[in-house]
């Protein structure tokens, strides 16, 4: 009688099915997926079959394998296609989760920008406010042309014109 005690690890179980790394296979998949989407496939496979249908077409009668109908070309034709294809799904999986990976890193990225760019947008419509109320040179010029003729023109005829260091 075995219980499922929780203070003791489970005792490593030993089964029949083979056990590979996912990871692997999906390298794997995705070179196997990259190669047969080259160009140097098709040429690999053209040659391949033009061999076996010359060899079996005028090759003496105790050389053919493969007469006619073609039959083992058939076959292996169709056995490459049942790997090809789940690999290629097994590549076209992994990518997609890779560009959804990127599509969130992106969005992401993309809400930090836009959080930075309204701050700064704050930031600066807070500081052309500021300069509004700073005085600018032509004000400043203005007023210390305006305050020079009002001394200049001060009651005892003098102003400040006359006084020397030290002097109010």
């Amino acid at each position: 009688m075995t219980t499922d005690r929780l203070d003791q690890p489970r005792r490593v179980r030993r089964g029949i099915r083979p056990h590979y790394d996912p990871e692997a296979l999906g390298r794997f998949s995705e070179r196997f997926a990259r190669f047969l989407g080259t160009a140097r496939f098709l040429a690999y496979m053209t040659v391949f079959i033009t061999v076996w249908l010359l060899w079996n077409s005028v090759a003496p009668d105790g050389l053919v394998f493969d007469p006619y109908p073609f039959i083992f070309l058939t076959l292996l034709l169709s056995l490459q296609a049942s790997y090809a294809a789940p690999l290629i799904l097994l590549a076209q999986n992994r990518q997609a989760d890779r560009d959804r990976v990127q599509g969130e890193q992106d969005r992401t990225a993309n809400e930090r920008n836009q959080a930075e760019v309204e701050y700064l947008t704050r930031e600066i419509a807070g500081l052309r406010m500021g300069l509004g109320e700073l005085a600018t040179r032509d004000y400043l010029r203005s007023e210390l042309e305006r305050l020079i003729e009002e001394v200049g023109a001060s009651p005892d005829g003098q102003g400040r014109q006359g006084a020397g260091p030290g002097e109010v």
